[in-house]
């Protein structure tokens, strides 16, 4: 029961991580030391499970795909989307500054673990960490569509950012952002709508099966390469959550509010200077500080709970 409820607050943690535009649940995945085995319950959810259920072989079929731990995490993972998303919508919008600051913490220290992972450094890894490093980049500055929220779009959305969700610093909220979908979806979740929801989560388990073999075989055969790759993801994602911006051009969403469209990266000071707002950089640099050791925490708690 220990074990589970430990799986159980992972879950929690990596539900509350992806409700935010910017952050990954695969990062929380990572650094509290689950990471391996997800990828590995998932990647054993084949085709031949479903002719396993139909002849009756439950208990073997639940074994073979570490049904308990998949359970229990994505128990954990709902949980905390559906208590959450209200909470996390209503401190993006009030207290921005200091929730990305926080974020930004968090994800600096996760780059040094990831990193840390890598047992060997050559041109590869090198190689692998920059081009991770320029991906996540130019995510981060693309410009955000504008597609309607219908049921093929909510498949193919879901298909998608399942994908990023599992990978350590691209966010599956971001992509959903950039495709437009993101204020549906959490729309969606706020007011249950089953329809919506039962169509992106179709998407996400095609996504999600097809790509989990594919990370997970890299994982197995080329490790440095793959870790650094995901180090330099985490690194590009850095230009998302950096707390003081100056939005550039708006755009107006679904709902006809005004939200905005492309932002630039300021230092404090001049965030001051130009919006007329305090920087609060105090409390900033302490959430950051607050991110890194609750994710220094996370790691230390995720190894003993392994060992």
């Amino acid at each position: 029961m220990k074990e589970y409820l430990f799986i159980f607050l992972r879950g929690v943690a990596m539900g509350a991580a992806d409700v935010v535009p910017g952050v990954s649940g695969g990062t929380i995945a990572f650094i509290s030391g689950i990471y391996d085995r997800l990828l590995a319950a998932i990647a054993a959810c084949t085709p031949d499970k479903v002719i396993w259920l139909l002849r009756g072989r439950f208990v073997e079929t639940w074994k073979a795909i570490d049904g308990a731990f998949l359970f229990t995490l994505l128990a954990g993972i709902l949980c905390s989307i559906v208590s959450l998303a209200r909470l996390i919508t209503y401190l993006l919008d009030e207290h921005g500054l200091l929730v990305w600051s926080f974020f930004f913490g968090l994800i600096v220290v996760s780059v040094y673990l990831v990193g840390r992972e890598i047992s060997r450094w050559h041109l590869w890894t090198v190689a692998a960490a920059l081009g991770g490093a320029l991906f996540a980049y130019l995510i981060t500055v693309a410009a955000p569509l504008s597609l309607s929220v219908t049921p093929l779009n909510l498949f193919i959305g879901g298909a998608i950012a399942i994908c990023a969700m599992i990978l350590p610093g691209i966010s599956g909220s971001f992509i959903l952002l950039l495709l437009g979908l993101y204020t549906g979806v959490l729309q969606a979740v706020k007011g249950l709508d089953f329809g919506l929801l039962g169509l992106f989560a179709l998407g996400c388990v095609a996504g999600l099966l097809s790509f989990s073999r594919l990370l997970s075989w890299l994982l197995q055969h080329a490790r440095n390469v793959t870790l650094a790759f995901l180090t330099g993801l985490l690194v590009g994602s850095l230009n998302k959550v950096w707390p003081w911006k100056q939005t550039l051009t708006w755009r107006t969403n679904s709902h006809g509010e005004q939200v905005p469209f492309t932002e630039a990266n300021l230092w404090p000071q001049q965030y001051s200077q130009l919006t007329g707002e305090p920087s609060l950089w105090q409390a900033g640099l302490a959430l950051m500080v607050l991110g890194v050791v609750l994710v220094l925490a996370l790691e230390w708690w995720g190894r003993r709970a392994s060992a």
